[in-house]
């Protein structure tokens, strides 16, 4: 049952959406809600003001103070227009990069953000149609700009929509940028307050010219120009999932040397309804159905996807027995690190100053094959704006290698500062190719991997809980998790926890307590036991959903030993899943 007050309040709030400065549809849209008996979308749309969070803006479209729309994003980039021009006051003229995916309603929002940035006297450019993010953060080092708006909803499913915002150095805002800007956002205190009116001398149109630039560079992360030669014919099945990869991506394989690119017709429609898949998520394996029957069709050896913003890749590979599997973002991040380690230093490359980085959700494991190469591994909170502050803060120090995390994000480029498809398509293609030209498939490549620095397997685990109800269930579990904390996992003791929302480690054989050196402070637990299993807890910042990570260990004599000990760590993680109710 709603409560009284709260409705009274939204109602109070929702009657403010029905005055002359909204447009008729908005104000339709609200008189259907304030009419309905039933006050479930009245309540949802308008208990909250959608918040600019550290990641911008993310949430279903519609009319209201908690949805996505022209109000919300207006706001958005009213007070970042107004942050701009504080931080960069001694600039003759500001700049920014304004591009957007293709869902509903994305072009119009964009539009709309580069018209207010242009009333407020700030220099847009923006995309003459749906671009990758990757390519957005491209552009705003490329041009010189002092920021970048990319409007997506990544992944999620089709109602919603996301405004995310960039810094100078092409990555997302971290501090002290990120709470100056939602300051200044919260500070608009309404509508008329936004410059909606655009000044078309301070807009640029931009595409095919930094699309030919970023290419160029993405061609240069070749490691393997031969076994492309030899293997030019790979037979590759790509689908964008209705997304902005289209005409990128292949455009990248073609640039690497690869001829054969099939393609799923259907997907390949840009549809911000992504209809031929229930989530547009190449995470999840129905999202990648369509394109491996096509590959089954085809005889094809390895099966690619992106998501709608083309940042995340999906990748399905053929097993020992010929059948496809999908990777894992967890096994896809040690075939590319792997391989970019291993052909460094087969090419003579490495100087001794490389480094990789991951997230401390990640699989272990990736530490172990970074030392044994001799190459530097950092750890960084989730999200890429996180590997993007280490790369920055090394700049002109060491050599990036390459970085990622579980969530099917990878980045090969410092010219980029956000998780990238389109180079981590083409570089996925090029392992593949180099592992056939050295008699092996990929997963007989996952296989020896593990047969050297040890067996791991990893699930990430999603409960969602949705609305006001859900948020406050996801603050209790995490409550829970901190005053009562669990002594084993699936029968092993815990030896250790990190908290990093207090940034304190506790040494559960010793009793102490002791300090971990992190940027902030996150909202993140994590359990471990002595032979390595790890399990993590955390909000989501962009879903509503709370995450599990998992991940348990084991070893390999031999190859042979590989079904085994596979099929020993289904029955741990299964264990697992059992104890925390998954």
């Amino acid at each position: 049952m709603i409560d009284e007050q709260l409705l009274k309040v939204v109602t109070s709030k929702a009657e403010q959406w029905l005055g002359e400065g909204y447009d008729e549809e908005t104000r339709k849209e609200v008189k259907a809600m304030l009419e309905n008996n039933d006050k479930s979308d009245l309540v949802e749309s308008f208990y909250k003001d959608l918040e600019f969070g550290t990641g911008g803006l993310r949430g279903i479209m519609g009319a209201g103070s908690n949805r996505m729309n022209v109000y919300t994003v207006g706001a958005a980039t009213q007070g970042l227009a107004n942050y701009l021009k504080i931080a960069f006051s001694d600039l003759e003229e500001i700049s920014v990069v304004v591009g957007h995916d293709v869902r509903n309603n994305s072009r119009k929002f964009a539009e709309i953000t580069a018209n207010i940035f242009s009333a407020n006297g700030i220099k847009a450019y923006l995309f003459e149609s749906f671009r990758p993010t990757p390519e957005m953060s491209f552009a705003i080092r490329e041009l010189g700009c002092q920021s970048g708006v990319i409007i997506t909803a990544s992944h999620n499913p089709k109602e919603y929509n996301g405004y995310k915002a960039y810094w100078n150095d092409g990555a997302q805002i971290i501090a002290p940028h990120d709470s100056n800007i939602i300051d200044h956002v919260n500070k608009i205190a309404g509508i008329e307050e936004i410059k909606f009116k655009g000044n078309p001398d301070k807009i640029k149109i931009i595409g095919k010219e930094i699309d030919n630039k970023y290419l160029a560079k993405i061609k240069e992360l070749s490691l393997s120009a031969d076994a492309i030669k030899n293997q030019h014919d790979l037979k590759i099945v790509y689908t964008p999932i209705h997304g902005t990869g289209r005409e990128l991506i292949p455009a990248s394989l073609k640039n690497f040397g690869f001829t054969n690119i099939i393609h799923v017709p259907e997907q390949d429609i840009p549809d911000g309804n992504f209809p031929t898949v229930e989530s547009p998520n190449p995470e999840v394996p129905s999202a990648m159905a369509m394109a491996v029957a096509k590959a089954k069709e085809t005889n094809a050896d390895i099966v690619m996807a992106s998501d709608p913003d083309a940042d995340r890749i999906g990748v399905v590979v053929r097993d020992d027995k010929g059948e496809f599997v999908g990777l894992n973002g967890n096994q896809i991040q040690l075939i590319f690190l792997n391989y970019l380690m291993r052909r460094n230093k087969e090419l003579g490359l490495l100087t001794g100053k490389e480094y990789i980085v991951k997230t401390i959700v990640t699989s272990e494991l990736i530490k172990t094959i970074a030392d044994d190469q001799g190459i530097t591994m950092f750890d960084c909170y989730t999200g890429f704006k996180w590997i993007a502050a280490v790369i920055r803060e090394l700049e002109g120090k060491m050599r990036y290698l390459g970085g990622g995390e579980e969530s099917f994000g990878f980045l090969a480029e410092d010219f980029v500062r956000d998780k990238d498809s389109v180079s981590a398509i083409s570089l996925m293609a090029e392992i593949c190719a180099w592992a056939k030209d050295n008699g092996m498939n990929m997963y007989e490549m996952l296989k020896e991997i593990y047969l050297k620095y040890g067996f791991s397997k990893e699930e990430g685990i999603s409960l969602v809980r949705k609305g006001k109800s859900g948020a406050e269930e996801i603050v209790a579990i995490m409550k829970n998790f901190r005053e009562n904390p669990p002594k084993s996992i699936a029968g092993k003791p815990i030896s250790i926890m990190k908290d990093f929302a207090t940034l304190e480690i506790t040494d559960f054989t010793t009793g102490k307590k002791s300090k971990m050196e992190m940027p902030t402070t996150s909202n993140v637990l994590q359990f471990f036991c002595a032979d390595g299993t790890k399990v993590s807890v955390r909000p989501s910042g962009t879903e509503p959903k709370i995450k599990f990570y998992l991940e348990v260990k084991g070893k390999m004599e031999t190859i042979s030993d590989f079904d085994k000990v596979n099929s020993d760590a289904d029955i741990q993680l299964a264990a697992i899943k059992q104890q925390f109710g998954l």
